[in-house]
């Protein structure tokens, strides 16, 4: 089975797949596997039996679940063009089940904690390279995968803006973030003795990756009480739920969703959207007004608490 799941993703590479794509497929076909075994053929039956496991056990999104059956219909159209599978009902089980189910569910809202909340919660962090990373999603809203895409040199310190990779969800690539966070950016990578390109490593020392990132923020936001593995979405918070919070207190702050929406880079669709540009410099001065404060200091690194020291 290894061996059919790595043949597999080498003819989504070959297809043009994305890696973040072959991963997340591959992925969900290795949990699907865990649970059934593959037969000449894949009825209706088992595929309801992994539904409702994703959505009333896990506990997970419609749009989680999507992507697993997604990946699925992949993975078996592929064993079918190789003959190894005879048959298989995904699209006729998708239409039934999972469209129907998407036009009449209504999504939960994910987690939003108050500003007081956050401030909170970071200060509950250590080390310090966590509290930084948290604080960075909070004050950025960038998502997983743009974080841990970013490198020292995408940061720049005097003009507190960070230069995200292009791609192919977002529109705008700068963005900012407050002397609250140069502060906690300034102390974390004065920790940092290697050559690693990368602005957040792991703990091996290597670039940190999406898993890792959701991994640190779940794990300290269950210690606070904010996160239960088992909940459902408005009981979980994520790096996801960082994009929320930024989101929602900008606007609350009374900052106006156009900026907010620049800021978020999110797509232009009407031709006012992509008519009326918003100039970088007032994009930064409505960001710096209206991002909240959360009135939070790093530890010192200890490198400079040594020269705080030998300076008294």
């Amino acid at each position: 089975m290894n061996n059919i799941i790595i043949e597999f993703a080498d003819d989504c590479r070959t297809r043009g797949y994305s890696q973040r794509t072959v991963e997340s497929y591959t992925g969900h076909v290795k949990y699907f596997m865990e649970r059934h075994t593959l037969r000449s053929q894949v009825g209706v039956d088992e595929l309801q039996i992994f539904l409702i496991h994703l959505r009333d056990e896990r506990k997970l999104t419609l749009a989680t679940i999507n992507a697993y059956f997604a990946s699925l219909s992949t993975f078996f159209d592929y064993l079918e063009f190789e003959g190894i599978l005879q048959k298989h009902d995904i699209a006729r089980f998708r239409k039934r089940y999972l469209r129907h189910y998407k036009k009449n569910h209504t999504p939960e809202k994910k987690q939003l904690i108050s500003i007081q909340q956050m401030k909170d919660f970071i200060g509950s962090i250590k080390p310090l390279e966590h509290q930084t990373l948290i604080i960075f999603l909070a004050k950025t809203g960038i998502r997983r995968r743009e974080l841990t895409t970013l490198d020292r040199s995408d940061i720049s310190m005097q003009n507190n803006t960070v230069l995200l990779k292009p791609t192919g969800k977002r529109s705008n690539r700068l963005i900012y973030f407050d002397d609250e966070c140069k502060a906690f950016l300034e102390e974390y990578l004065k920790t940092r003795t290697d050559d690693n390109e990368a602005l957040f490593l792991s703990s091996a020392g290597s670039r940190i990756t999406r898993s890792t990132v959701y991994r640190i923020v779940t794990d300290y936001a269950q210690k606070f009480g904010i996160h239960d593995p088992k909940g459902h979405v408005h009981e979980k918070f994520t790096p996801h739920c960082c994009r929320v919070w930024y989101t929602t207190h900008l606007r609350r702050s009374g900052m106006s969703k156009d900026f907010i929406k620049e800021l978020r880079g999110d797509t232009r669709g009407e031709a006012i959207d992509i008519y009326d540009q918003i100039g970088a410099d007032e994009l930064k001065v409505a960001y710096m007004k209206h991002i909240p404060q959360l009135e939070v200091k790093p530890q010192l690194s200890q490198t400079n608490h040594n020269q705080v020291i030998q300076d008294k």
